[in-house]
């Protein structure tokens, strides 16, 4: 017999076992959804959360190094390899096997990147030639989520001049090369965070200078077209990167509150499958912006950045609320503007 959802109203990330697929299920908010029998422990021992490129004090020397944490304990990072290219590359999400880096900027030989990259995430070396972006020529600046087949990369500046685009594009991640069209974000910005659920990508807050941004937008990763409106941010944030995402929530940690204006340690949540504005989850360890954030299905883990530069992590629970406890160090200092996880809320 096929199981009937219950009479009174389900919460989001129920749990349940359907009888007839033998399979745990979870409810999306709109329907109930198969738990994944993949997972991190079965391709690395844990999920594991990469830290790809940065940059130094000024004259911003940029580096290509990457660490990795296992995102289930605490302690310091490790090295694993190296980017194709010195740069602070963005990121473009990961699927349970590879890692991508795209874009960057503060290279020796040039101010802006098309570069797309890939590392294998249960092993360690460095970084593969993927493809191009498409559209912009050098945009360094794109905000990249992810599933276990695609990756979509949204908005960012074109260099030189630092144009503002809105310009959406995807890759899919099994297999090598350029960008596809996706659509259009609905303002031309640099997004200040972004994260993604099994099947919504979701890009919040933002900046062109003069203008900060508090909205909150998103995509259907497996379509094509421009995104709608999801709800607010508690507050218009940007200079950020990335978030903290399992398969319900994502967690946005720190930003900027206003060009040229303080940073606040400020952390706010939202719950994907449904639309509304996010909510306080609490504060991290210091005022920040730049922060580059990934997670497990249990925990998040960031490197909250500096004006200057950092190596701290801090980590928070995701289903909980409190504020983000000390995680460990990365191997250097650095303004970090890119990381890859298999165990993100966009894998399930």
């Amino acid at each position: 017999m096929t199981e009937q959802r219950p009479i009174q109203p389900t919460p989001v990330g129920a749990l349940r076992f359907n009888t007839d697929s033998a399979k745990l299920e979870y409810f999306d908010g709109n329907q109930y959804v198969n738990i994944t029998i993949d997972s991190p422990e079965q391709n690395t021992g844990g999920t594991r959360l990469l830290f790809g490129g940065g940059y130094g004090n000024s004259p911003h020397p940029a580096m290509d190094s990457i660490d990795f944490v296992n995102v289930a304990t605490t302690g310091n990072a490790s090295d694993f390899g190296n980017l194709s290219t010195a740069r602070t590359a963005k990121s473009g999400g990961a699927s349970r096997t590879r890692g991508i880096f795209q874009g960057g900027r503060f290279s020796p030989t040039s101010d802006g990147y098309n570069i797309i990259d890939f590392v294998t995430i249960a092993s360690t070396g460095n970084a593969q030639d993927f493809g191009d972006l498409t559209g912009e020529t050098r945009n360094p600046n794109k905000q990249g989520t992810s599933n276990q087949t695609r990756s979509i990369f949204a908005g960012g500046y074109s260099m030189p001049g630092q144009s503002h685009v809105n310009a959406m594009e995807y890759i899919t991640i099994a297999q090598t090369g350029n960008g596809i069209d996706f659509g259009d974000l609905t303002l031309t910005i640099v997004p200040g965070f972004c994260g993604s659920s099994p099947t919504r990508s979701i890009w919040a807050g933002g900046r062109q200078t003069p203008n900060w941004y508090n909205s909150i937008t998103f995509v259907t990763t497996s379509t094509l077209g421009n995104v709608a409106d999801f709800g607010d941010m508690t507050s218009a944030r940007s200079n950020n990167a990335s978030s903290c995402t399992n398969a319900v929530r994502m967690v946005m940690p720190d930003g900027i509150i206003s060009p040229g204006g303080s940073s606040v340690n400020t952390i706010d949540f939202i719950t994907m499958a449904t639309l509304g504005n996010a909510i306080d989850f609490g504060d991290s360890g210091s005022s920040n912006e730049a922060a580059a954030s990934g997670s497990s299905p249990t925990r998040g883990v960031f490197h909250p950045g500096t004006a200057d530069t950092g190596d701290t992590l801090e980590y928070i629970q995701i289903m909980t609320t409190g504020n983000s406890v000390d995680f460990g160090n990365l191997n250097a200092g650095r303004r970090v503007y890119a990381t890859a996880s298999n165990g993100h809320g966009g894998l399930g």
